[in-house]
This record gives C-alpha cells, structure tokens and sequence, in this order.
C-alpha cells in the first residue's frame, strides 16, 4: 500500500499527459503490497462541487491514491461536469480515470458524436485513462434502450475506443462478481433448493426474496467480459461486495477463463443505513446474514454505523490482501471519515479519522440522485410516499404513506417529476 506520507504518484506537471493506470500497475512490484485508488461522484450544487474539489485534494495529500475515478451519471446526466471533474482531479496531482457510459450521448443526429467529442476533450486535457461503461437508464427510464445506431453495450465502446484512438486510452472495464442486476433473477418458492453450490455462494435474499445469477447467465457474464478484455480493456474494476469469498471466486473464474488482466476490488463504504439499504437492493448485492443483522440492530445511530463501517471495512480489505487483490478501491460516496478511518485501522496511515471533515456531508448528493426509482421514498406536497412505478418523462406513481382510505387501502398519486423529491435521510 502507498504510504500516506509519499509523493503523489501522479504528481506531474498539469500540462503533462497522465500515465496510464496499467503501467501503474505492471510496474509495481509485489513487494509494495497493495494500492489505495478512489472514486468521487458529480454532486448537485456548485457549492457541492466546490467542496468536492477540497476533498479531492485532502485525500490525494492523505492517501496518495493510485487513481482517482471521476463517475458519468446515469443518462449522461453529468457528462460536462464529469469532464470538469476529471480534468480538475488530472491538472491537481491525481491519475484521473474518467468514467464514460454510451447512454444518451447523441448529438446533431450522430448517437457517437458526444463520446468521441468526450474522448478528444479528456485526451487533449491530459487525461489517459478511461472506464468504459454501458451506462444506467436515464431518468424517467427503467431499462436501457439503444439508441437506432448507436451503442448497444460496453463492448461497442471497447471496441470503438480502440478504434477511433488506438492505444492512446487506458481502458478499465466493469466485472460483476454476483452477476450484473439485469443477469440476476428472483426465484421463486420453493426453487432455493435447485441452487447449485456456487449460486448459493453469490446468492442474495432481499425482503425475504432470494435473488441469484444462475450458472448459466453467470457463464454469459464470464464470455462476455472475456470479450471486453479481449477487445483492449486493460484492467477489471468490480462492483461492490460485501463477501470477500465471493470477490476470490470471481478472480478464480477469470483466471480459468483466460482473463489475465488485474481485477481490482471495488469495495462501498458503508455510510448510512438508508443507503446501505437502498444500494444493495438496486444491485441485488449479497449481504452476509452478520452483516445485515449487524446493521439492523444499530440502524438508528449514524455514528455507530460509520464506526461500524470502519470496522467492517477494514476486516474485508484484510480478506482481499490475503487473497492476493492488487489493490483497494474505494467508493468513497464523496465522503473521507470511514476512507480513512480503514487506512488507520490497516496500519497504512495513523490519525486519519480524527482529522476528517465531513461537515459538508449535505452538499455531497449526487447529480441525478433526486431522480427516483421503484422502491425509493419521496416526498411531495401529499407528504411521504413510496415510489412503486416509474413512467416516461419522470412521471412516477407513488402510494402516499400519510394517506390511509376508508378500506385501510393507501391510495396511489401520480406525480410530475418535478413536484416530487427524493428522501435522502440516513
């Protein structure tokens, strides 16, 4: 792990080219244990992003990240602010990796022009390394629809960086280690006995519902990021676990694949209960029976679940490192106390914790984040609602929880989407 008192690695100067991450990684020697990288989200506000751009820099002089990941919000929703951002974390000291999705990118007619116009402006800009992502719905949206001639998935843009600028990117990828959400299915009664070994092994159970990627979508997934490697993808970065036997299983799996390439660890910083919640549900993630119990039972006090997540945090990065993870990349939720309070905890940094400053926190929602999906509450000027459908053009149907009729029924209110906000409490 990178000293917390080292020079930054990418302490170059602002008009330099950023080396590329597989570089980084090739060229450290296993003697330098694993690496710290982040990942930073747009927020709504300028005085958000203001006070992003003093946390990217605290953390970079803390932590000396590896990289840094700028996220692209869901529909293109951030793409001018994402470029900023990454060009903002490039010009002061960080190896910016910039996410790039291939959603709602159409501009004067062409469905690629706004990619290749996002790849020329971060290239020009110093920027060397991309993470080439299919991209969620936008908002108002429940699934993902290609646009007539654009991009149909991840491996189109693969494929189309390689093309159109060759060896110029470093290209990271997303690998899914329970299976990506559109690959996981709910069972129904009774089929939890049908589970095979390694399905009950990245099996998840919601709201007593189980959810799993079964062996044969798990073989598709497998095949298809063996395509996007093979394509010129240089590194995996995962989505989120919280079992880090799950985490040795997937890298297994690419090895017998034929996936050679570095699979780092992306690992979600357990926060807030409310989100916590809200995460694992939308990505179907498995959550050890100790760790919701865990959670559950201190639900109600923020302090006690970020100390949680600290604790939590550190036992499974001691997991990864032994089973061999390059490196430790964090989803910071644009918040630094439970980062650092990890690294403290690893032995890599001393004192981190007691110097965080997250009276910011408020500011830190993400652009797009007001936009909700099934299952969300809301607020509106009915009161407090749960979201049970969302329709075209944002509109949502939501069943008012302050509203009871004559039946005990709660009736159903069909909002625009701008006279409903999203809850963010917890």
């Amino acid at each position: 792990m990178t000293s917390s008192t080292a020079p930054p690695p990418s302490a170059n100067d602002a008009n330099s080219p950023d080396p590329k991450i597989i570089d980084l990684l090739n060229k450290r020697a296993q003697a330098d244990g694993p690496f710290a990288s982040l990942e930073f989200f747009p927020p709504r506000t300028e005085e958000g992003v203001k006070n992003l751009h003093g946390r990217m820099d605290r953390m970079l002089a803390a932590t000396s990240p590896l990289f840094t990941d700028v996220t692209w919000g869901a529909g293109g929703s951030t793409a001018e602010l994402s470029l900023q951002l990454a060009l903002y974390a490039h010009q002061n000291g960080h190896v910016a990796n910039m996410h790039l999705t291939c959603t709602n990118m159409e501009k004067d007619g062409d469905p690629k022009a706004a990619v290749r116009d996002a790849l020329q402006s971060a290239l020009d800009g110093g920027i060397r390394n991309i993470v080439a992502l299919r991209g969620d719905p936008p908002a108002g949206e429940s699934t993902w629809k290609a646009a007539e001639g654009g991009f149909t998935c991840a491996l189109d843009l693969v494929r189309y960086i390689r093309q159109q600028f060759g060896d110029d990117f470093g290209v990271s990828v997303a690998g899914y280690p329970e299976g990506h959400p559109n690959a996981i299915t709910e069972l129904k009664e009774g089929e939890e006995g049908s589970m095979t070994e390694s399905e009950k092994a990245r099996c998840s159970v919601l709201d007593g519902k189980t959810f799993v990627c079964r062996d044969e979508d798990y073989k598709k997934e497998m095949d298809y990021l063996k395509e996007k490697v093979d394509a010129g993808a240089d590194f995996i970065i995962t989505q989120m676990f919280f079992d880090a036997e799950v985490y040795a299983t997937f890298v297994k799996d690419c090895r017998d694949w034929g996936i050679d390439c570095p699979v780092v660890p992306g690992l979600m910083c357990i926060n807030a209960y409310n989100g916590f919640k809200k995460m694992t549900k939308f990505c179907k993630t498995r959550v050890p029976a100790e760790l919701e119990r865990k959670m559950d039972s201190i639900k109600d006090d923020a302090k006690a679940i970020k100390a949680f997540g600290v604790e939590f945090g550190a036992k499974t990065c001691r997991a990864l490192m032994e089973a061999g993870a390059p490196g430790l990349h964090f989803y910071t939720l644009n918040l630094e106390k439970v980062v650092y309070g990890i690294l403290d905890k690893l032995g890599i940094s001393s004192s981190l914790a007691e110097k965080a400053d997250e009276k910011d926190e408020k500011s830190m929602q993400a652009v797009g984040s007001a936009w909700a999906r099934e299952g969300d509450q809301v607020t509106s000027i009915f009161g407090g609602g749960t979201v049970k459908e969302i329709r075209r053009a944002g509109y949502a149907a939501v069943i008012l929880d302050d509203w009871v009729m004559a039946g005990g029924q709660k009736p159903t209110a069909y909002l625009r989407q701008d006279s409903y906000e999203k809850s963010f409490s917890g």
